[in-house]
């Protein structure tokens, strides 16, 4: 019975996109080799059209189960460092997530190599044969069967895995191993770590030691940002764990985040592996790759961290590993270099410092801007107070002239009937106006006083009553200010109405004076009090209000009630 095999026309080699499709792909597949890329890199991009073929081998091939993945670092950013890459590209296998094996640079039979040895087969269920539906013998041996599938990759042949002598009692004694073939260096490989369960893991990562990250800084480059450059020391040792490990890409770094709010919090503790990834795995490197080398311009740079600011700055792409180790500089070119980041950070403060300007002349303008507005409201606040002042005062001098004249009228009136009477008016002017007490009837002529006089001298008072009553009305009713006559007649209406309506009751037959009505809205008119002493009412002996006298002439007290209502209705 032979497997079944499946063809596959397209590539498969995966590109991952961010740190979690990475992580889900190593969670999907139990084998997974994963080539740590950069777009920016020329040996990688050359080899990409061999990875691909590679990577649609492996789904070709039935005894084998490898999912081949690329992952770029502009995609996995600050992840990547979880995988201590320090160089692109670099290939890593991991076997249940965990990584067994990487090579570093392109060497591809060492990459077929890592991924023979670690023994990535597929479980065929029982009754198959390794090699069954793949062209292999079933006769063939695992040794001769091995060195079958490396030809048919291309890689050469491995030596011969040794047997172990062993004693009687399965004690194993004196293993030999052979040198690995010549295809097969510079390949890491590391055995695959037993299955654990997440209860196990998670209790050594809480077990695992914490280290001070900034105990690796380099003294001389804290020395020249603290001391040449003025920097605190929790500043100068952010920025040298955060710029790559060098004096410029910490100034760089610090520039661009040294109005952060924690920018002067304490480091805090990281774990010893995460600590010591960098070093050892420039150890492990040995002599394949001292310093990149940017082929655009022909500079070395000594690690990642120097080639990012390199690119960021020149916006160079094209790089490759060069075996060529960076001298260190000497004094002198130490102290170039301390002078032009010394000139680097005085242009970054001029130019914050420019901004800031910019800034203050921006606000300032917006400053006078609000005030010029604000001077403006009040402006007009205050003038719109000013025409209502105005308006007030106008109309305060139209009612004093509009009084004016209606005294004036009253005065010609007067002197025209002085002249039309040889100087004399018909009654006296008193403090409240025209007193009717004071109107002086002609004596009854005849000496017979007898009862035959007094109903002649009663008619004719009765008639002077009325014909006052409508000179007192028409004073009365002339104030127009304010509607303050009308107000007045409205009141003497009420007055006279009252007791010409209900001649029993008392109350409305005394009037006080002191009440605050009367003394605003009847007293100050001339004419109004003089009208209801002249229809019935006299003072009081205290002279604190108007008693409507016993023998008042009712016919007169109806006569004025019609005339008020008249003047009042048409005032």
């Amino acid at each position: 019975i032979h497997a079944h095999t499946t063809l596959f026309t397209a590539m498969t080699l995966h590109e991952l996109e961010s740190p979690e499709a990475l992580q889900a792909f190593l969670q999907t597949h139990a084998n997974a080799l994963i080539c740590f890329s950069a777009t920016w890199c020329g040996p990688c991009r050359a080899s990409k059209p061999t990875l691909e073929e590679l990577a649609s081998s492996y789904e070709k091939n039935p005894s084998l189960d490898v999912k081949v993945g690329i992952a770029y670092e502009h995609n996995l950013k600050e992840a990547i460092h979880q995988h201590s890459v320090s160089a692109f590209p670099t290939y890593i296998l991991f076997q249940k997530a965990s990584e067994v094996g990487r090579v570093r640079g392109v060497d591809f039979d060492g990459i077929k190599s890592m991924v023979e040895k670690a023994g990535c087969k597929k479980d065929l269920g029982e009754g198959h044969s390794l090699g069954g539906g793949g062209g292999y013998s079933a006769a063939l041996s695992p040794e001769e069967a091995r060195a079958q599938r490396l030809a048919r990759f291309g890689a050469p042949a491995a030596a011969p895995i040794p047997t172990a002598k062993t004693t009687g009692d399965d004690e194993v004694k004196d293993v030999e191993m052979d040198e690995p073939a010549d295809g097969q260096k510079d390949v890491e490989m590391s055995d695959a770590p037993p299955a654990q369960d997440d209860s196990t893991t998670d209790k050594k990562e809480k077990e695992s030691e914490m280290v001070d990250p900034t105990a690796s800084l380099s003294q001389s480059d804290l020395d020249t940002l603290t001391t040449s450059m003025g920097f605190t020391l929790i500043r100068a040792q952010k920025g040298l764990l955060n710029g790559g490990g060098t004096a410029e890409g910490a100034v760089e770094w610090l520039l661009q985040h040294q109005d952060d709010d924690d920018i002067d919090d304490p480091i805090p503790l990281v774990p010893k592996s995460a600590a010591s990834s960098g070093g050892s795995e420039g150890a492990s490197a040995g002599g394949v790759a001292q310093s990149f080398k940017c082929n655009e311009c022909g500079k070395t740079l000594s690690n990642m961290a120097n080639l990012e600011l390199h690119a960021n700055k020149t916006g160079h792409s094209d790089f490759e590993e060069s075996t060529e180790k960076v001298k260190p500089l000497t004094a002198e070119e130490k102290a170039a270099k301390i002078a032009e980041i010394k000139n680097l950070l005085k242009t970054k403060r001029r130019e914050r410092e420019e901004a800031e300007k910019v800034d203050d002349i921006d606000r300032e303008k917006q400053r006078r801007f609000m005030g010029k507005e604000m001077a403006k409201t009040k402006e007009q606040l205050e003038r719109e107070q000013r025409k209502r002042e105005a308006l007030k005062r106008k109309k305060e001098k139209d009612e004093f002239r509009r009084e004016r004249e209606r005294i004036r009228a009253e005065l010609a009136k007067d002197k025209a009937e002085r002249q039309a009477n040889k100087g004399k008016l018909h009654s006296s002017l008193g403090v409240e106006g025209y007193n009717p007490n004071a109107i002086q009837y002609d004596a009854p002529s005849g000496g017979g006083g007898g009862g035959g006089g007094a109903a002649p001298q009663q008619h004719k008072a009765s008639k002077a009553s009325t014909a006052k009553t409508d000179d007192y009305i028409k004073k009365v009713a002339s104030y127009r200010a304010g509607g303050d006559g009308q107000k007045c007649l409205k009141i003497l209406l009420a007055y006279v109405k009252n007791v010409v309506d209900k001649p029993d009751e008392e109350k409305f037959k005394t009037i006080n004076m002191e009440n605050k009505a009367f003394k605003t809205k009847v007293k100050p008119f001339v004419g109004a009090k003089s009208l209801l002493m002249a229809v019935g009412f006299s003072p009081s002996d205290d002279g604190d209000a108007l008693i409507l006298k016993e023998d008042a002439d009712r016919k007169v007290l109806a006569e004025t009630k019609g005339k008020l209502e008249a003047a009042y209705a048409a005032y």
